[in-house]
């Protein structure tokens, strides 16, 4: 049965902010606070466009607007076209580029914006500056995009995988349910879905009718997938190259998108010089490793002490690099090109990603439950997915990881998990950049759905993810055939005693669209089929490929 819903509305706007209606090319109005620094000279602005309501506590730009005015910018906070204060039409994704140009447009019309503007923010408003910059405003001089990706909305992965016709990505359920929530009309709704209902469509069936309205954009990508142009046949990656600080969370769910945004970036000659990269251990809701176990007084969302504390790093990056690009107040070279956390260990810098000296270390799957440097005896290694029997999801919130950042290590106990564990450590550990499973293996079902997670299991046996990542292989593998998972990329010290596992398994659930075990649509599917999958082990075999960076070759 389902909770029940509750409604969470819009907060005034607050005394310290202009409100405007800003005019879109098609009479549409959007809602905007604007706060302007002292003096009344022009400014140049920094513009935030999102879909949670501008003046809540959840996206804190309120309290965060007398830090950035100090500075002297002016800030801009607009709810996004269909949510709570802008007219039109609740759409996700299809009308930000426009909307984009017509705000930038306006904002640099101004009398107070000397025409130099900004963009900040994360997820959606992150998603909404890939967009702006998609549109090519000439007024647009640089964007701080965070825990987001310019693939959202689409089936892109980017990377190294990215043309591989063999796999594709495995359906969030995660994304389906924030559509259901967050999209279905101009306000956010809270509700616990029954995630026992089948066919799994007829969950966000019933989340409509509770509701009172459905999501227009989930019905473009459930039951089946509608292909829509989320850029409106722009390309951000395509225009005028612009200064990019990529803020990435090495906990995010969406860090492995938003690392193929940077790393596809700075693979391009005209744009490379213009990438900037921070990487912190952080999860997409900002909570931090080094805060872990987080009890309320430690959560920002729960406690005011604790969101003031995070507000300076929050916000501190994006304005040092507005300092470069939007008023040359500072100079280029003194911004880190790259500066990131090891986990347990710190901040880095370095001058590019991977930093120099990481190096690419195998280890190999082996009989028995191992993880070695050598390949061992030809093996096999057999599990079963049950579509009636999943695996359960390690956390309830995927946004909030850290939050719950729980111990895995009954996942182990499975017998539709393999598990592979290597031998303590002796001396330090560093990961610095991608992570990989490359698996040997064969499968009985028309298609394979392959979850892949590496933890840190500390002396005390307990296990907690460092880095994880899924596909979906898309024909029958009767003969052994491998297939590499990217578990993307993660800075992280494996400390001495701890040592390194991967688990592997074919379901995850409520996280992700479970597989049927049968060519039915998986979104209306009532019939389904037990699967076996078998991993090759031994010389040829199963591996886990790691990027480590030697001793003494970060820049520190």
């Amino acid at each position: 049965m389902l909770s029940s819903v509750t409604r969470v509305e819009s907060e005034p706007t607050p005394d310290a902010a202009q409100a405007h209606a800003v005019r879109m090319r098609d009479g549409v109005r959007l809602a905007a606070d604007v706060y302007l620094p002292e003096g009344g000279e022009p400014a140049p602005a920094i513009l935030v466009r999102l879909p949670y309501d501008k003046g809540s506590r959840y996206t804190f730009f309120p309290l965060l607007a007398p830090t950035v005015t100090a500075r002297g910018y002016a800030l801009v906070v607009q709810d996004v076209r269909g949510k709570f204060g802008s007219e039109g039409q609740t759409l996700a994704f299809v009308h930000e580029v426009d909307d984009g140009w017509d705000t930038l447009d306006w904002l640099a019309n101004q009398a107070w914006c000397d025409g130099s503007i900004g963009m900040f923010g994360d997820s959606y408003y992150g998603f909404t500056q890939w967009a702006a910059l998609a549109s090519g405003h000439p007024a647009l001089r640089a964007i701080v995009p965070r825990m987001t990706s310019s693939r959202l909305g689409t089936t892109r992965r980017g990377g190294p995988l990215s043309d591989d016709p063999l796999t594709r990505p495995v359906q969030q359920l995660v994304e389906a349910d924030y559509l259901a929530h967050y999209w279905a009309d101009r306000y956010i709704y809270a509700l616990e879905l029954d995630w026992s209902a089948r066919p799994v469509a007829k969950i966000f069936d019933q989340a409509a009718e509770a509701i009172g309205s459905r999501s227009a954009t989930l019905d473009l990508l459930m039951p089946h997938r509608v292909a829509f142009p989320t850029f409106g046949g722009h390309d951000p990656f395509g225009g005028r190259p612009l200064p990019i600080l990529h803020s990435v969370g090495w906990f995010d769910n969406l860090a492995a998108a938003q690392m193929a945004d940077y790393s596809e970036l700075a693979s391009k000659p005209a744009w490379a010089p213009l990438q900037y990269l921070v990487a912190d251990s952080v999860d997409h809701e900002n909570h931090r490793l080094s805060d872990t176990p987080i009890d309320e007084a430690a959560d920002h969302n729960a406690d005011d002490a604790a969101l003031a504390q995070l507000l300076p790093d929050y916000i501190g990056p994006a304005l040092d690099f507005f300092d470069v690009f939007l008023t040359g107040r500072r100079a280029a070279e003194e911004l880190p090109r790259v500066r990131w956390n090891l986990g347990h260990a710190g901040h880095r810098t370095a001058a590019a990603w991977p930093p120099e000296g990481a190096r690419e270390r195998t280890l190999h799957v082996t009989a028995g439950g191992g993880l070695a440097a050598e390949p061992g005896a030809a093996a096999t290694a057999s599990w079963t997915h049950d579509p009636q029997r999943l695996v359960p999801s390690a956390v309830e919130d995927a946004f909030a990881f850290l939050a719950e950042y729980p111990d895995e290590t009954p996942a182990a106990d499975r017998d539709d998990v393999l598990a592979f564990t290597g031998a303590p450590l002796t001396e330090p550990l560093d990961l610095a950049g991608p992570v990989a499973a490359r698996l040997a293996l064969t499968a009985s079902g028309p298609t394979t759905d392959l979850f892949a997670k590496l933890l840190d299991v500390a002396p005390d046996g307990s296990a907690r993810m460092i880095v994880r990542g899924e596909t979906q292989v898309v024909r029958p593998l009767a003969e052994p055939m491998q297939v590499t998972v990217a578990l993307g990329h993660t800075g992280y010290r494996v400390r001495p005693g701890h040592r390194l596992r991967l688990h592997v398994s074919s379901s995850d659930y409520p996280l992700y669209l479970p597989n049927p075990g049968t060519d039915e649509n998986a979104w209306l599917a009532v019939e389904t089929q037990t699967t076996t999958q078998t991993l090759q082990l031994g010389e040829g075999g199963s591996q886990l490929l790691l990027t480590v960076l030697e001793e003494g070759s970060d820049d520190a």
